[in-house]
């Protein structure tokens, strides 16, 4: 295809002139692309910055990330959601240190037969790290080909991401590709993604005057960029009603540990009861934990959405006796500074986390977001 020789040939100039200061771009070390491209499935560069920089400061490579324990490793993912990630993640530096003796394979192939690694992750730190070339396609770069080309196709469908990887592979591996663009594979990779992320947006009217294949775009010929992508919608969220009861002992809280499988499983959270519960109702379940309620002050609903499911929250926080009995099986008191630093606690619970000031994931006090 004529127009993407073009577009590569002046995105890789645009890129070399533009390009975003990130940490995990500094060295193209394998083990920081892959931490980063996994860190950045559904969240927003800005907001993964303080949590790399905390998860390398920590777990600086393969051999700690395969060793670490599971609670340590789900803290420094708090806040970040889609917890199974960060699992996959282990099990791949376990396999890592098994197979290739703690160094990231160089090879696609192998890089995509490790748990929790796709086509654009593996494509991503393939092309990045060991210059292979081989196409990264995100949500980035299908945005950006079905404007340029005007493309109807779904890029909700798995056939039009594989037809777009193929296409770019052919590009990226054709002799008469300007052998400038095909030495920087890598930097190819990120060229689309930095354009997708500032220029060609997927919400809200793109940039296009800033956009380096601007004339070469079709949907912008047409004025039509806001009709591309073609997206198929979403399945509708269930809907669920919790209660969010904050147990306080003193400087005490009580966390209940969720079970290993499902939603936010093995996670620590405040006690999530079924339903939007009455105060006596609430009440009547802490007296059944065989704790003594003095107080309780109902507080703020608040709002989570999962992919597929959407809970809508009422909470109480309810004072009680001192407490030194033993608590059921997978709950458990902790001061509020223990919970901040030990316990795993999802952002679902954000906003009844700051009534307890307790801070979820590594922001400092008062620069949450």
């Amino acid at each position: 295809m004529p127009v993407l020789n073009e577009a590569a040939e002046r995105l890789l100039e645009w890129y070399q002139k533009n390009k975003r200061d990130l940490p995990w771009r500094r060295g193209n070390h394998p083990y920081y692309i892959w931490v980063s491209e996994i860190m950045l499935q559904q969240t927003r560069v800005e907001a993964v910055k303080p949590y790399f920089n905390r998860f390398l400061a920590e777990l600086p490579d393969v051999k700690a990330l395969a060793e670490c324990p599971e609670d340590k490793l789900m803290k420094l993912w708090e806040g970040l959601g889609y917890y199974n990630r960060v699992r996959n993640m282990q099990k791949s530096a376990q396999l890592i240190m098994d197979r290739y003796d703690g160094s990231m394979p160089s090879d696609y192939t192998a890089l995509l037969s490790l748990p929790g690694i796709g086509s654009y992750t593996a494509g991503a730190i393939a092309s990045i790290a060991f210059g292979i070339n081989v196409p990264a396609v995100d949500g980035n770069v299908l945005r950006i080909l079905s404007r340029l080309t005007a493309d109807p196709s779904d890029i909700a469908k798995q056939s039009v991401k594989k037809k777009a990887e193929q296409s770019l592979l052919q590009l990226m591996t054709a002799e008469d590709l300007d052998p400038r663009v095909k030495s920087h594979p890598g930097e190819l990779n990120q060229a689309w993604m930095d354009l997708g992320a500032g220029i060609c947006l997927p919400g809200g009217e793109p940039l296009c005057s800033e956009c380096p294949l601007e004339d070469l775009c079709i949907a912008h010929k047409n004025k039509q960029e806001r009709d591309y992508p073609v997206k198929s919608k979403k399945l509708k969220r269930r809907l669920e009603d919790h209660t969010i009861v904050l147990v306080q002992d003193g400087e005490r809280i009580v966390l209940h540990r969720r079970a290993p499988e499902g939603l936010l499983a093995g996670l620590f959270e405040f006690p999530n009861l079924d339903g939007h519960l009455t105060e006596e109702e609430a009440l009547e379940w802490v007296e059944e934990q065989g704790l003594y309620p003095l107080q309780i002050r109902e507080l703020d609903p608040a709002k989570h959405i999962f992919s597929h499911v959407e809970w809508h929250m009422k909470g109480y926080l309810i004072r009680v006796a001192s407490f030194e009995g033993k608590l059921k099986e997978n709950f458990l008191l902790a001061e509020v500074k223990t919970a901040e630093e030990r316990y795993a606690i999802p952002s679902a619970y954000s906003a009844y986390a700051r009534c307890l000031q307790l801070h979820l994931g590594p922001e400092k006090p008062g620069k949450e977001k």
